[in-house]
């Protein structure tokens, strides 16, 4: 396991961008960020594999978000774009044990941060 760290959340309006990053504490394999509504299930966002070139996403956020990584920084990041009401959540970056494949359960991920509030106003 690992320890991770987001930043980047904050408050913005509707069709903004806004990018978060994760700290990891060492090298990880498959990376993900997930988010969560209050009185909802934590859903998956976004994953990357092992060296980057694998990435997959979910329904709703596909063709704004785009998920990235810095190995050598050992640095996650997600790129959101057009950014909309239903995208407010606390969004949490995971590591999973997995090399290869990038799983969408989050019982597959076994290191979690502490999450980081974003809120899009309309």
């Amino acid at each position: 396991q690992v320890q991770l760290v987001e930043s980047g959340g904050g408050l913005v309006q509707a069709g903004a961008s806004l990018r978060l990053s994760c700290a990891a504490s060492g090298p990880t394999f498959s990376m993900a960020w997930f988010r969560r509504v209050p009185g909802k299930e934590r859903t998956y966002v976004a994953g990357i594999g092992w060296g980057g070139d694998s990435t997959s996403y979910g329904d709703s956020v596909k063709g704004r978000f785009t998920i990235s990584r810095d190995n050598a920084n050992y640095m996650l990041y997600l790129q959101m774009t057009n950014l909309k009401a239903e995208d407010t959540a606390v969004y949490y970056c995971a590591a999973s044990p997995s090399r290869y494949s990038i799983p969408r359960g989050e019982v597959l991920y076994d290191s979690w941060g502490q999450g980081t509030q974003v809120t899009v106003s309309s």
